[in-house]
């Protein structure tokens, strides 16, 4: 529990640290916040949690999605300051990263109500909606670096 909120808190430094450097392009802060969400999501991989840890797994899961939808913020404010075409072109790809906000969400809704014989099942349709919503904000944030150069 102390190793969640501990990472859960890093995160968020990172997240703030990342904002407030004035001096580095879009693109190093974008790859720096890259590295720091593949280590979380290699950690939250790598662990086999449990059908009794299920909070646990439960917990790091929406604080992952939490910081997703605070880079997707991020990211839609970004594109608010660019040209009108960087808007219409970022628009669908907002929507659908919202989307898969939105479904890992439902899916972390059924975890609650997951029982020990359903726990394998639940589990790893919550770890492929995180995978998909994950390798998508790769590619968004990719998106952004590339249009909205430093």
């Amino acid at each position: 529990m102390k190793r969640n909120k501990l990472m859960l808190a890093l995160l968020t430094v990172a997240a703030v640290a990342v904002g407030c450097d004035k001096e580095r392009t879009t693109s190093q802060q974008i790859e720096k916040v890259k590295i720091e969400t593949k280590e979380a999501a290699q950690d939250l991989k790598e662990k086999d949690y449990t059908y009794a840890q299920k909070g646990e797994f439960t917990e790091k899961m929406r604080s992952q999605l939490a910081e997703i939808n605070r880079e997707l913020d991020q990211i839609s404010a970004k594109i608010e300051k660019s040209s009108d075409e960087v808007k219409a072109d970022a628009k669908p790809k907002l929507q659908a990263m919202r989307e898969k906000s939105g479904q890992l969400d439902k899916q972390l809704d059924e975890v609650k109500n997951a029982t020990e014989t359903t726990w394998d099942s639940v589990k790893s349709g919550t770890r492929k909606a995180y995978d998909a919503l994950k390798e998508g904000f790769q590619q968004s944030r990719q998106w952004v670096s590339d249009k909205i150069a430093p």
